[in-house]
């Protein structure tokens, strides 16, 4: 198994092309940005998973678009446009693993067995630990594929939650089941980066290509909640994130998480975390 190592300082730039390329499929491509302004983009020519260790990391994929913290770990799906950008002095890690590769690094056992699936996960110390170890050994071949194994086995742990629900979807085989799953999760994506703008169940369903009711019926089946229920929950999940990262009013905050109405936000927002929004921020400034 080939593994490439790119580094990028301040100001480097990396063209993947229009994600094309003929070993894309075999091979593992691990690149490093270091410092500011450092940019990678392209048609992402394999499952690509995004690590920040340091800084905020600004990415777009597709139209979706994500600011990326330390502790947090995006998958994004093969044949995707991106843009990562590192803000600051952001040390960041991207590692491009293509089916074929993927499989025989994670021990799958047919070419039907899953490859990564587009998602945002936490991203835990020892996993963090494993990417820059991955990293330092990717030019010595024999610790590079030691490391590598130790990737893919913590991210096959992380992905595991999809089990049960892709188990759910509708679909007589696996693979159907999965290609179901892959389209609804696309649609969750979608409510993740863009919670704060005005969504409709409509779009959705467009996405999924499916009809409106039965995109609503499906969902709900496979992830036991209502798109407007997980939509309004991401929404609630950017504010708290506003709320420690940015010096934004409260009355802002719930503006541009997507909630009009003020008074509704006050009250999922301590329905949900236990605490009010303004509460919240003065905990952390006490705890500062």
């Amino acid at each position: 198994m080939r593994i490439e190592c790119e580094r990028l300082a301040n100001g480097g730039r990396l063209d993947l092309g229009n994600g094309e390329g003929a070993n894309a499929t075999s091979s593992v491509r691990v690149v490093v940005g270091a410092g500011r302004g450092c940019v990678m983009q392209g048609a992402a020519q394999a499952a690509t998973v995004f690590v920040p260790l340091r800084g905020r990391l600004q990415l777009a994929e597709g139209d979706n678009l994500h600011t990326l913290l330390p502790g947090e770990v995006l998958v994004v799906e093969q044949g995707q446009r991106v843009q990562a950008i590192g803000r600051g002095g952001a040390l960041w890690i991207a590692l491009a693993c293509g089916a074929a590769a993927w499989r025989r690094c994670a021990g799958a056992d047919t070419p039907a067995d899953p490859v990564l699936l587009p998602a945002l996960h936490p991203a835990s110390r020892a996993l963090r630990s494993i990417v820059i170890e991955l990293a330092r050994a990717a030019s010595r071949e024999t610790q590079a594929a030691l490391a590598l194994a130790r990737f893919a086995a913590a991210m096959t742990e992380l992905q595991a939650e999809f089990e049960p629900l892709i188990a759910r979807c509708p679909g007589r085989t696996a693979s159907q089941r999965r290609n179901v799953f892959l389209r609804l999760q696309r649609v969750r994506n979608v409510m993740a980066a863009n919670c704060h703008l005005d969504l409709d169940i409509a779009g959705f369903a467009r996405m999924a290509s499916y009809s409106p009711c039965h995109f609503i019926r499906t969902f709900s089946t496979v992830f036991g909640e209502t798109p407007h229920a997980v939509l309004v929950e991401q929404r609630l999940r950017r504010a708290h994130r506003l709320i420690h990262a940015s010096g934004l009013a409260i009355t802002e905050v719930a503006r541009v998480s997507g909630f009009e109405d003020r008074c509704a936000f006050a009250r999922s927002f301590k329905r949900r975390f236990g605490i009010t929004a303004s509460g919240l921020r003065e905990r952390g400034r006490v705890a500062a």
